[in-house]
């Protein structure tokens, strides 16, 4: 009787599909992740944060 009700809602397609959808949300955070790195590791923002840091405490650096 389950098996049934199971298989009229569809419930062997919509399985790979729950996967599928987690492999994107994954694949794009990790992207992501990817370019906010870069962003952040870049120069210009390494000095801005100095420079936000040492004014905060009143240092020039």
């Amino acid at each position: 009787m389950f098996a049934l009700r199971w298989l009229s809602r569809g419930g062997a397609t919509d399985r790979g599909m729950t996967t599928a959808e987690y492999a994107v949300g994954t694949l794009a955070a990790c992207a992501a992740a990817a370019v906010l790195y870069k962003v952040l590791s870049g120069g210009a923002v390494e000095a801005a944060l100095r420079a936000l840091i040492g004014k905060a405490l009143g240092v020039h650096v």
